[in-house]
């Protein structure tokens, strides 16, 4: 399997949507609201949005034909601490997540779609500026670790834990930081979305996974 390599620039102005990017808002269809998830104490609380991904972009450098080739794939993840919220636990460490730790939308269409919001009333929530995203078959020497099918970075094991040992990084993402933020996987490690072959396969992306690896 050949990485697809995600290479980032600041344009300094909102992006159009459906543009393959981090941070901001969610650009979704008209039926699909923001996210939630039910905490520990039984609360609706919102995901982070971490980055959305046109796939007709990444058409061109998926050399063997995985991910479909229309729509946008978005990733979400509870992961404020992991950005600066420390008031918030993450159930997202060093062993494979539940399947509640994170959600991946995939929709076929990128036309339609209109920015969405978090519902969190009066909660802090942490937005990084927008940051375009472009790919690359190569990974520039001095670029972070973002990539799309990627191979596992810091594993010290030959594979991942029962019953996951034959799945595969959807995404993977660097610690990183902005003018605005600050994203740092324990030890400036990775966080990889992890999926089954038989889904990846299915383009179903309704039970990833998510760990953190870090040196």
């Amino acid at each position: 399997m050949i990485p697809v390599h995600l290479i980032l620039s600041n344009v300094g102005e909102k992006l159009p949507c459906g543009t393959s990017r981090f941070w901001g808002n969610p650009d979704l269809p008209s039926d699909y609201s923001f996210p939630e998830y039910v905490d520990e104490e039984g609360n609706k609380c919102n995901y982070n949005f971490l980055c959305q991904i046109n796939l007709a972009d990444v058409a061109p450098y998926d050399v063997n034909n995985i991910l479909p080739h229309n729509g946008v794939l978005s990733f979400f993840a509870i992961m404020g601490s992991y950005i600066g919220d420390y008031n918030s636990a993450t159930p997202i460490g060093g062993v494979v997540s539940n399947s509640n730790a994170v959600k991946v939308i995939y929709f076929p269409m990128s036309e339609g779609v209109r920015e969405v919001k978090p519902d969190n009333g009066n909660a802090e929530f942490i937005v990084p500026n927008e940051i375009k995203i472009d790919f690359s078959i190569s990974k520039n020497d001095d670029s972070d670790e973002h990539a799309l099918l990627a191979e596992p970075q810091f594993r010290q094991w030959d594979n991942w834990d029962h019953p996951y040992e034959d799945w595969q990084i959807l995404l993977q993402v660097d610690s990183f930081e902005g003018d605005d933020f600050i994203l740092n996987f324990m030890d400036v490690g990775v966080l990889d979305f992890l999926i089954s072959p038989s889904d990846l396969k299915q383009h179903c992306f309704d039970n990833v996974r998510a760990i953190v690896l870090s040196s």
